[in-house]
């Protein structure tokens, strides 16, 4: 006899390939209300071609429903992926499991990557999945992105580095005397929004080129 369980597994594996947004949508969300184990694969193979991004966010929040034993390691497999939306996507998911078996896969080479959007989940990633003690190790690398693409990406690298707290000021006033103004401007921003997070990041910015424009470097701090 076929249960309804046996029969919504391929069904929902169809659904998942609809030319239809919402219906993968409809799909995605049954796969993480009702988890099947046998929907993980092609879960995560959807991710990295899904064109919506709300579909992409119920892909994640679906894997998220899936025991961590399943998701894990298909994940970091697509971390390694040539194709720049699996590895954004799967980090973004590693971000929202928050298991930090999966440290390790956040290399320097994915929080340097040339796509802004891998770079971005990949900043994110290793905020929410650094083991205590290695944030200055993080802060250190992160730094290094500092000045790199356009407001967003900028942005993103900012609150990346508030997340981490006081452990990135080291960093920070050492980059603030860069040689790129690009790279000072972004550091003393970050500086302002780590000491004041109501501070919004176009005024901190734009303080910050005022204040390279004058040959500074800003305050010394502590």
């Amino acid at each position: 006899m076929t249960t309804r369980h046996d029969t919504d597994a391929p069904r929902a594996l169809e659904a998942l390939e609809d030319g239809r947004s919402s219906v993968r949508l409809r799909a995605a969300l049954a796969a993480g209300t009702a988890p099947d184990s046998r929907l993980v694969g092609k879960l995560v193979e959807r991710c990295a071609i899904e064109p919506e991004f709300f579909v992409r966010d119920m892909l994640t929040w679906a894997l998220t429903r899936h025991p961590v034993s399943l998701t894990l390691p298909a994940l970091l497999g697509e971390v390694r992926s040539e194709r720049a939306q699996a590895r954004s996507q799967a980090l973004h998911t590693l971000s929202k499991i928050g298991d930090r078996r999966a440290w390790p896969a956040i290399t320097r080479a994915l929080l340097s990557d040339a796509d802004d959007e891998v770079a971005h989940s990949a900043w994110r990633a290793a905020v929410v999945l650094v083991p205590p003690g290695e944030e200055s190790g993080l802060a250190a690398v992160l730094v290094t992105q500092l000045g790199r693409g356009d407001r967003e990406t900028r942005l993103s690298l900012s609150r990346a580095l508030v997340a981490l707290g006081e452990v990135v000021v080291p960093a920070l006033r050492a980059a603030t005397k860069a040689r790129d103004p690009r790279v000072r401007a972004h550091a003393l921003a970050t500086q302002r929004l780590l000491s004041d997070p109501d501070a919004g990041f176009e005024s901190a910015i734009e303080e910050a080129k005022r204040v390279v424009a004058l040959g500074g470097s800003g305050p010394e701090g502590p």
